[in-house]
């Protein structure tokens, strides 16, 4: 499994980690059903603490990603559309609330912040 992991980066890293996983699940790298290394195999591979490999194994689990089995590993489940797209909103959702904070500290209406986001729009579907 590649992961990438940034220390200078404000995202704490079992985020990061956590973060990379769900991408990859719902990108299809990582397949449904598909073992995950272990919580020390990926440990040394990445050179991360157990502690942190862990905390990310077990909100992933939380969040209905993975599953642990006792004694066998933990493996990806099959995806839910709609947790999928619950997650989704949620991001959008920070992020969208990090913009309207911003626009509010500089002043930008409304208006230019939502011809700013359909020109962005717009453009990915061209893309």
């Amino acid at each position: 499994m590649k992961m990438i992991i940034s220390n200078s980066s404000s995202v704490p890293i079992y985020e990061q980690i956590k973060s990379s996983i769900i991408e990859q699940i719902m990108s299809g790298v990582l397949k449904e059903n598909e073992m995950l290394p272990s919580i020390r195999s990926l440990a040394s591979d990445i050179r991360i603490s157990v502690m942190t490999i862990k905390k990310a194994y077990d909100e992933l689990e939380q969040d209905g990603y993975i599953v642990t089995v006792q004694g066998k590993g933990s493996f990806v489940v099959p995806k839910n559309i709609e947790l999928a797209k619950e997650q989704a909103r949620k991001d959008i959702e920070i992020f969208l609330n990090k913009s309207i904070k911003l626009a509010q500290m500089y002043n930008i209406s409304e208006q230019e912040v939502l011809e700013i986001f359909k020109f962005l729009m717009e453009s990915d579907e061209n893309e």
